[in-house]
């Protein structure tokens, strides 16, 4: 019996964040989506599993400050019609030393843009965060529209949303192969398909759970925000964490940095003291959150994919304009995939893109204009 082939507006390949938000996007616009993912939903081996992920304006780069203020509208937005809470502010705290680079940059980023934060000295963090330690010349900046969303949560949301609006989402069908041209032609594990348009939206991190000595003291009820440490404890990476939550007495602190540890290590505590990144975190909690435990008890994995320089890719193929790429997402991909899905919903559709996309160009990579399917 011959491969039964389906005709659509546009496939999208991966269901994590950003796949989804781009069948959302092209669901809106009344197109013909159909969402491939090759596991059976949900699962928690790519990069948008978990509970939690830091929503945030603070950013270096202006452009992503600018994004972020339509990213939240339209979380909000998700949120109204799932009518379902997905989104919790907690206030962002970012630790520096004084004199740090990047502290300073991003307060005038955020000053720029007319977000609401604060300087805080050690004096007035002390104060205010009294679970909180710092070493001389250490301060702090409060964003506080920072939070905290709840990423399964979300993508429930979207892909009910999607099969809502007429869109469908197929999981357990791996892509087998992809043959470029008008239409072009996806060959999954159950059936062929062809499309006007494909977007393809495809290190790993230790994801680290750390006891608090006393229950709750590092929650949302005690007003504890999420926050990001910058330039601590001689680190090269940033190091983030979120208040407790997630697991019950459990509080979610990790190292913005990928490892190669190996990942059947992931069940065995006594691997943990002997992944690098681990030791890291155990160092900065003992020096800065003296009320957890400076061991982790529960160690997961995330996997995603990063540039060069750590911008991701939103561009078109550079030999068939009818496929469309969005990659290297890095941390920050969760909150920042409104507005990705959108601007990758307006690339497969030909539309002029909502936001200037010089940052994430392929081009700036040489080579990667040669690439091909």
């Amino acid at each position: 019996m011959a491969a039964q082939k389906v005709l659509c507006d546009a496939i999208v390949i991966g269901a994590g964040i950003q796949g989804c938000f781009t069948a959302y996007h092209l669901a809106k616009h009344k197109k013909k989506v159909i969402l491939l993912e090759q596991f059976f939903l949900p699962h928690s081996r790519g990069s948008s599993h978990g509970q939690s992920r830091i929503i945030r304006r603070a950013y270096l780069e202006d452009f992503y400050t600018q994004m972020m203020d339509e990213c939240y509208q339209i979380w909000g937005q998700l949120e109204h019609e799932a009518e379902t809470q997905l989104h919790r502010q907690t206030g962002l705290l970012m630790l520096g030393m004084k004199e740090n680079s990047e502290l300073k940059t991003i307060q005038a980023t955020l000053s720029r843009h007319r977000v609401e934060h604060q300087y805080l000295s050690a004096e007035e963090l002390k104060q205010r965060f009294p679970n909180v330690q710092l070493a001389r010349g250490e301060v702090g900046l409060l964003e506080k529209s920072g939070g905290v969303l709840y990423a399964d949560r979300a993508l429930r949301a979207l892909q009910d949303a999607i099969r809502r609006l007429g869109g469908q989402v197929h999981d357990g069908e791996k892509v087998m192969e992809i043959k470029p041209g008008l239409p072009v032609m996806v060959k999954s594990t159950s059936r062929s398909y062809q499309a006007k348009s494909l977007i393809i939206t495809t290190l790993r991190i230790n994801v680290c759970y750390w006891p608090e000595k006393v229950p709750g003291s590092y929650g949302m009820s005690q007003a504890f925000p999420c926050f990001l440490g910058l330039d601590l404890s001689l680190t090269p990476h940033h190091i983030y964490g979120l208040p407790s939550g997630e697991y019950p007495g459990l509080m979610k602190v990790c190292y913005h940095h990928g490892n190669n540890a190996d990942p059947e290590e992931r069940d065995c505590p006594e691997a943990f003291s002997d992944i690098q990144d681990v030791q890291i975190l155990s160092r900065f909690i003992r020096d800065h959150l003296p009320d957890l435990e400076p061991k982790p008890a529960i160690l997961e994995h995330c996997l995603y994919t990063n540039t060069p320089d750590g911008h991701c890719i939103l561009d078109r193929h550079p030999k068939y304009d009818n496929i469309v790429i969005g990659a290297g997402f890095s941390g920050h991909g969760f909150k920042l995939a409104p507005v990705v899905g959108k601007i990758l919903c307006e690339l497969s559709m030909k539309l002029t893109p909502s936001y200037d996309l010089t940052p994430f160009r392929m081009s700036r990579f040489p080579g990667l204009g040669k690439a091909h399917l």
